[in-house]
């Protein structure tokens, strides 16, 4: 089994910043790919931003130069820190992680439960 933990949202005023956490635990052999995504109300789950295990990123247009995603390897974590945050931001942010558990090297493509973000004055 394994499990995201994600924490981090809140309520931030236009401009203000936020920085959201991912933990992955459980019997994992490696992490490759991960990732954040956003569902804002009314409106299909998109990409935000992505990373691979070698630290490529990639971003969807509207966050590119706001938001930056990092990884830390050593203990299965991913961040995604958000600047000048717009009120078109507010969504449910959910992180992803695809990977390998250690029994028998199975893969996995986990979901974490989603926290919220609300861009409002």
């Amino acid at each position: 089994q394994v499990q995201l933990v994600e924490t981090g949202g809140g309520l931030v005023q236009p401009g203000g910043s936020l920085r959201l956490s991912c933990a992955a635990s459980g019997s994992i052999f490696r992490v490759n790919d991960m990732g954040w995504y956003r569902q804002a109300p009314g409106k299909r789950r998109e990409l935000v931003a992505t990373i691979t295990r070698e630290g490529s990123t990639d971003y969807a247009d509207s966050v590119k130069n706001r938001f930056t995603i990092s990884r830390d390897d050593a203990n299965n974590t991913m961040q995604l820190q958000m600047n000048s945050l717009k009120p078109e931001d507010t969504a449910v942010y959910y992180c992803n992680v695809k990977g390998y558990r250690r029994r028998y090297y199975l893969s996995f493509d986990q979901w974490g439960q989603g926290t919220q973000v609300t861009v409002s004055p």
